[in-house]
């Protein structure tokens, strides 16, 4: 084969290899936005579903309820009635005591003695049934029997009200008339008010007084009391809206209750599967990193000899080879290993960073000569590839106390980046100087093609990798700026990256103050005292 076929070869494998690049990053960006697509449509289908199961299982549920409520609204309904009736024994007893002690103005005391016993022992009966069912564990099958228990007592005591307006309403006095009106509204407003969670219990306890009124004054012959039985009817209507009003309350109440009970549980349902997840991530990264110690040591040891022979045959040291294209290819096979020992060590290195196990071995470096040793190390790559790298060092910048190693490491990174990613004669600057609130800063700048803004995340996680540079520079692992930023990080410092379309990127690392090793001042030795000599 000739020289110039084998060159044609070449130059087809590499079209090829290239080509095949390009085909799987395609495959890859198109594979990742139909798995975030995917993803947003299964939390809206999720979320979707979510809230029409729980649209169904309400109605399910107010359908199997027999007040058109769901079933555990019932219970927590009739509870609210017993509580509030229970609190309340004490004062409906005094109000029954003290209508009786006014009603032995105008009626014989038998008379009111039997009523105010017949009172008190109705109330005593509601007592009973309320306490009862609040010390029992009453299921959905009894709620039914206990809320007609409930509306037949308080409709005992209700028509134990009533029996007092009519001889109270046959006494020939005003101010007797007047009071039993007044008696009356107040009893069917303090009933209103204690038994609005259930109405049924509301109308069984008001009904009665208000159908006696309206029947008594209804045939009064004084025209103005025939009023009151037109009153009755609407202050009824009234006291009865102002309990349905006060239900859809208690009920909406109970329903944002509910809510918030559910919204509880699955949060501590999150957080048990978040901590579920961290844990098995935790298991994962232990995993992971006695993993990767144990595949270094195996692809180390292989990988040592592979650049070993490999140099041997690129130089030729036991004789020239019968043809040079066997150099070459060792020559490639040595670019290669190196290539996968960086990578292995890049590996090693964020594993190390993001289990914080990487240690700083700090001491006194100057970040002035540091940068500049690395920018002298990477120039010949950059001329060849026809690019400037130009510095602007500020003079006499103090030591910062740091890791020699990782701010070597950081400025390499990123100034390969930085060649890289820069076209042909294009121009690299690089500055070192000082803060404002007294860090030191390194600021490296290109005139590349750029970064898209949306694309700024992707390259500063790992292995991530931009459009433009997948199509105008060479392969990378996408490790380097991660690196980075964890190494800024254990320093204290900040990482900071600007990036325009066609003007280029400025990737700017910031070391804190407390880093800066700031002179003394020189110590000064006071003279000794002169002795004076007597002559």
């Amino acid at each position: 084969m000739t020289d110039e076929a084998t060159g044609h070869v070449e130059t087809a494998r590499d079209r090829a290899l290239h080509a095949a690049d390009e085909a799987a990053w395609t495959m890859s960006q198109i594979r990742h936005r139909l798995a975030h697509e995917s993803s947003d449509e299964t939390l809206r289908v999720r979320e979707k579903r979510r809230h029409v199961n729980q649209k169904v299982r309400e109605a399910r549920q107010k359908l199997t309820s027999s007040t058109g409520t769901r079933p555990e609204f019932d219970a927590e309904l009739a509870r609210l009635y017993a509580e509030n009736r229970a609190a309340a024994a004490y004062a409906i007893a005094a109000l029954e005591i003290g209508v009786a002690g006014t009603l032995a103005i105008w009626l014989p005391p038998l008379t009111v003695s039997i009523w105010l016993a017949a009172a008190l022992a109705m109330h005593g009966l509601i007592l009973f049934y309320v306490r009862r069912y609040l010390s029992s564990k009453t299921s959905q099958k009894d709620l039914k029997s206990w809320r007609s228990r409930f509306a037949l007592a308080e409709f005992g005591h209700a028509c134990i009200f009533a029996m007092i307006v009519p001889p109270l309403a046959l006494v020939d006095n005003d101010s007797a008339r007047i009071f039993l009106i007044f008696a009356m509204l107040l009893i069917v407003a303090v009933r209103t008010i204690l038994s609005a969670s259930l109405p049924v219990v509301v109308y069984a306890g008001s009904l009665p007084i208000t159908l006696a009124i309206a029947a008594f004054f209804l045939f009064m012959q004084t025209p103005g009391l025939r009023t009151v039985a037109i009153i009755a009817p609407f202050a009824q209507l009234f006291f009865g809206l102002l309990g349905q009003r006060l239900f859809k309350s208690s009920l909406v109440t109970l329903q944002y209750r509910a809510e918030k009970d559910a919204l509880i549980a699955e949060l501590e349902q999150a957080k048990a599967n978040s901590d579920e997840a961290r844990r098995r991530a935790e298991e994962a990264n232990v995993a992971k990193s006695r993993f990767l110690a144990t595949m270094s040591h195996e692809l180390r040891t292989p990988l040592n000899a592979i650049l070993g022979f490999s140099e041997v045959l690129k130089t030729e040291i036991f004789g020239a080879h019968a043809n040079p294209t066997y150099k070459e290819y060792a020559g490639d096979i040595h670019q290669s290993g190196e290539h996968l020992l960086n990578l292995i060590n890049e590996v090693l290195d964020l594993s190390r960073i993001e289990a914080g196990r990487y240690e700083l071995n700090e001491e006194s470096v100057g970040l002035t000569g540091v940068v500049d040793e690395c920018c002298h190390l990477l120039k010949l790559r950059a001329k060849n590839r026809g690019i400037t790298i130009r510095d602007a060092f500020e003079p006499g910048m103090s030591q910062l106390w740091a890791d020699e190693r990782a701010i070597r490491q950081i400025a390499l990174n990123i100034l390969s980046n930085a060649i890289k990613f820069t076209p042909q004669g294009g121009e690299i600057t690089v500055r070192t100087g000082s803060t404002v609130n007294g860090g030191q800063y390194l600021s490296i700048r290109d005139t590349g093609p750029g970064i898209p803004e949306n694309e700024i995340p992707v390259i500063l996680s790992s292995f991530g990798q931009g459009t433009l540079a997948m199509k105008t520079a060479e392969q990378g692992a996408g490790l380097g700026l991660p690196i980075v930023q964890g190494l800024i990080d254990l320093h204290g410092g900040t990482f900071d990256l600007k990036s325009r379309l066609r003007e280029g990127t400025e990737v700017t690392v910031t070391f804190p103050a407390n880093r800066v090793m700031t002179p003394l001042a020189p110590l000064t030795t006071p003279e000794p005292p002169r002795m004076r000599h007597s002559a």
